[in-house]
Order: C-alpha cells, then structure tokens, then sequence
C-alpha cells in the first residue's frame, strides 16, 4: 500500500488531499466529517475584518439609536447574546474544533489594515490554530498605484505577520502577478512557508433590468485545475515552499497531476460541495490505488517528478507550448 502522508507546513498530513477553506467549515459536523473522509488537513473559512468591523459599527448604531429620547428605555437595547461581534465566534470554532479532530486545524485571514491582520493572527495562533493562511484578495482600481508599491506592501504585511505568531504561515494569492517567481520568492523571504495557487476570484455579474451588478461564484471543474498546475510545475525547485495547489480539484487524477507537478497538498472545496463531504474518500481510495497500479512507494516519491525543471521539455510550460497548441487546435478545425 502506497504511502499517502507527508507534511504540509511542517504538521503532518495523513494524506494529500486538503479541504481548502469555504463555508463547510462553519458547522463543527461538517469539520468532523471533513477528518472521516481522510483528509489531511482542513483550512477554515476566511475571517473578513471588515466584516467585524461592519457588525461593531452596526451594533453601536442599534445601542445608540433613540437613547435620547427616553432615558428609561432599557427594552431598546439589543439583547447582546443573540450578536456575534469580533471574532469570538470564529475563535470559539477553531477551539472546539481541535478538541473534535487530530487533523491540522489551519485558519484563514483576509484583513484590510495591517494593525488588523496582525491582531487577528495572534487570536487565531492564540485559539490553537495549526497553522495561518492569509487570504490575499484585493482588487486595485486606483489608477495612481504602482504595481510595485502594492506588492511591496504586501510583501511587509507577511513580514510583519510572519514575526508576530509562531505558527506557520501560508499565503493564498492570485494569478495576476507581473512576474509570480519574483513575488512568491519576496514572500517565502519575508517569511512565508507555504504558497497556495490561487485564489478563486469572485466575477460580478451585470443585472440589465435591475441595474445593478451582482456577485456571482461559480464552482471549479476540473478544467480550473491548469491555471495552477502550470505556476506549481514552474515554481517547484526555483521557489522554497510548501505548494498547495487549489482550483479545480476533483478527482484522483487532479491530486496526482498536482503532487507531479510539485505541490505537497492538494486542496479542494468545489467538490466537496457539488458531491458531499463523503465523496473525498473515493477521491483518496483512487489516488491510493492509481498510486499502487503505477508503482510508486510514496506520494513523496511522485513529487515534482513533472515539474518544468524535471520534464524532458522544459519550454512546454513556455511560450513554445503555447505555438504548439494553437498548432493542434488549428489541425482540429481543418
């Protein structure tokens, strides 16, 4: 039998197969049922801070509003126990939940000040969370900033994160780097253990009846998988991190196409949710035999053996491919 475990982060993973973060996690159930069907480790949903701060803001208006009025109007005020305000809520879940599993339990931040990002880390270190993977989802529209400046930014924000917890850091980015080498190479420097590729940007849509745009997330396919699979193969040996390929992870096939191409875990969300949380199994039980079938020893022994510094050809992960393939489509159509 094929030896699945390895170690993501520095914390041991049972196997390669990671459940990235999405709104599964919020139920202590589904988080139990996550470790039942083998997977290694689990990243929690993310943390917004700005959604904190917009509940606070919002119950300062509701204990507020009309106090003038009549002094003796304690029935106004909300009944605190029914508000969840900070993050207790989230830190509370992260506490219980190490008390429920053994897997790794890895928390997720997306702050937008760096005194916030910093603060909710050391409370996620401080709930006893295995490890910290920060959610890096911006969207630049002010014509006046440099791409440099706000990758340098970023860059600090690790830093300085990196310096204030003990555990384990990952960053979870975007494909829309000028030069992803660089940048992932300043993060891993600033302190960075771990890289996941990539983060699944949300497209709005338009309404043209309502005027108004909508926010709309469609669930991966197998076919989201290449955008990281080529970064993760190019990456490996040039970038020292632990790679988590996310996008598009949904069968045994995708697991073992992501360890080839260098990643140390593969994560997926999408299909859990389209299959159920149970389905990750047979994901794992046809990844052990596939693994088996082809005689491999290890998933260690699999890895980066198709990344671009291994591959017989190194330009296909280049431009070269990409003549190739208009080639091969062109033949297609003719």
């Amino acid at each position: 039998m094929a030896k699945l475990s390895s170690r993501y982060l520095g914390l041991e993973v049972k196997t390669p197969l990671v459940a990235s973060a999405s709104a599964l996690s919020k139920k202590l159930d589904n988080i139990k049922a996550i470790e039942d069907a083998g997977l290694g480790a689990i990243v929690l949903y993310s943390l917004f801070e700005e959604e904190i701060i917009h509940e606070q803001l919002a119950l300062d208006y509701f204990l507020t509003r009309g106090t003038e009025s009549f002094a003796e109007a304690i029935t106004y005020f909300p009944d605190l126990q029914n508000y969840n305000i900070g993050p207790e809520k989230y830190l509370k879940l992260i506490s219980t939940a190490k008390e429920a599993v053994d897997i790794p339990i890895i928390g997720s931040l997306n702050g937008i000040s760096t005194g916030g990002w910093i603060k909710y880390a050391k409370l996620i270190e401080e709930a006893g969370a295995d490890g910290l993977e920060l959610n890096i989802y911006y969207v630049p529209t002010d014509v006046a900033l440099p791409a440099e400046t706000l990758e340098k930014a970023q860059i600090e924000l690790v830093n300085d994160i990196a310096n204030s917890i003990r555990i384990p850091l990952a960053v979870k980015l975007s494909p829309f780097y000028s030069s992803i080498p660089c940048f992932t190479s300043n993060l891993v420097e600033a302190g960075a253990k771990g890289l996941v590729l990539f983060n699944r940007f949300y497209q709005p849509d338009l309404d043209i009846q309502e005027l108004k745009v909508e926010p709309k997330l469609e669930l991966s396919d197998s076919s989201d998988l290449l955008l990281p699979l080529r970064w993760v193969a190019i990456l490996y040996n040039r970038v020292s991190a632990d790679f988590a390929l996310s996008s598009g992870v949904h069968t045994a096939v995708d697991i073992a196409k992501a360890i080839m191409a260098g990643a140390t875990v593969a994560m997926t969300a999408s299909a859990l949710i389209k299959n159920g949380i149970a389905y990750a199994s047979s994901m794992i039980e046809e990844l052990a035999q596939w693994i088996d079938e082809n005689e491999y020893e290890s998933v260690e022994q699999m890895r980066g053996i198709l990344s671009q510094k291994k591959v017989a050809e190194p330009a296909a992960f280049e431009r070269a491919n990409y003549m190739k393939a208009l080639t091969l489509y062109d033949n297609r159509i003719m």
